[in-house]
């Protein structure tokens, strides 16, 4: 790697990171205006203009709230949860191809930071590793409603981690490929998988809620059973990292179907309009950015809409309806593309 591309990759590197901090900071923000909306209140309206400055507001209380560790806690697991929970969300979003090809002084950049050919894997490996913090933050606590968060936790997201994965390969299947950029590229010129692959579609959009503990599936931290869940004992900033962590995967989340299935940074009739090859690709990362406003949008309709599941039936969904649904997905797919070739 020449300098001139690893200096490109670090600035490139340090932009997404930013975005995704300040999209999940105002995502807080927008989940009280969307909640009050739907229950026919005002919401945040008194730090700034418009309660815009409520998120800010928000995290200073957090640095600024008492650091307790419980005596009986394991004080390096303790810390050791968020960090994790945290690290691996912010880890995600580095395979995440965010537009298309940019052109800096003659020379052509991806707006991509790491275009591994497992990029899915990758994913995937990232979320299976975030359950370590919840497991780990829930057990060192040394509390019976933490163990108990996070083994709801775990549980839940090994489940639906199966589903999420099954739904996959019959969208693997179809573009031949693990790798995201090439994924979004098959898809130029509104052929989106969504339309191949609707029944996958569904099943990763429902494992996608479970796998970010959100309503109906915030199980690991129902506070009429469990007070706080796995993050009962925490506080200041450690509370906030988990807090941000689900934000964090939220936008992640929205990201990955977005780019799996609606086409990624990929707009309808964009050749069409006759724009310089860099305005081109500015538009389609607007684009993209819409498809992930728009399903961040629909987590928080969701939670403030369905009630919360019996965790019986949670765990019933994942197991008995949504894995036979991926496994017939998979198999329908195979069939089609089988006697496809044979005819």
């Amino acid at each position: 790697m020449d300098l001139t591309l690893y200096i490109y990759k670090t600035i490139f590197l340090f932009i997404i990171l930013l975005v995704t901090l300040v999209v999940a900071m105002y995502s807080t923000y927008g989940e009280r205006k969307v909640a009050a909306f739907m229950q026919d209140r005002r919401g945040p309206n008194r730090a700034g203009p418009f309660g815009l400055l409520q998120p800010i507001a928000d995290g200073v209380k957090m640095f600024m709230k008492e650091e307790i560790i419980p005596l009986s806690a394991n004080k390096k697991l303790f810390i050791l949860g968020p960090s994790i929970a945290m690290t691996t969300a912010m880890l995600t979003g580095v395979v995440i191809p965010w537009g298309g090809i940019i052109t800096i002084a003659g020379r052509e950049f991806s707006m991509q930071i790491a275009d591994l050919n497992i990029g899915i894997l990758y994913v995937f490996a990232m979320v299976s590793i975030g359950v370590y913090g919840i497991m780990i933050g829930g057990w060192a606590s040394n509390n019976k409603y933490a163990l108990l968060g996070s083994i709801r936790a775990a549980s839940q997201m090994i489940s639906y981690e199966l589903a999420m994965g099954l739904s996959i390969v019959g969208l693997i299947l179809t573009t031949g490929s693990l790798s995201l950029n090439e994924i979004v590229a098959q898809q130029h010129g509104m052929h989106w998988n969504v339309f191949y692959q609707p029944l996958g579609f569904l099943i990763f959009l429902v494992c996608a809620f479970a796998e970010t503990n959100r309503a109906p599936f915030d199980l690991p931290e129902c506070e009429t059973e469990l007070i706080g869940g796995y993050h009962t004992e925490y506080s200041s900033m450690k509370l906030g990292f988990y807090l941000f962590a689900e934000y964090i995967n939220m936008f992640i989340s929205s990201a990955v179907i977005a780019t799996l299935y609606f086409g990624g940074y990929n707009m309808p009739f964009i050749d069409q309009i006759g724009l310089s090859p860099n305005m081109v690709t500015l538009l389609g990362t607007f684009f993209f950015f819409m498809k992930i406003f728009f399903f961040i949008f629909l987590f928080m309709w969701i939670r403030w809409t369905l009630p919360r599941f019996r965790y019986d039936q949670l765990m019933n969904l994942g197991w008995k309806k949504l894995m036979p649904l991926a496994i017939f997905n998979i198999m329908a797919t195979g069939a089609y593309y089988y006697f496809t070739e044979l005819t």
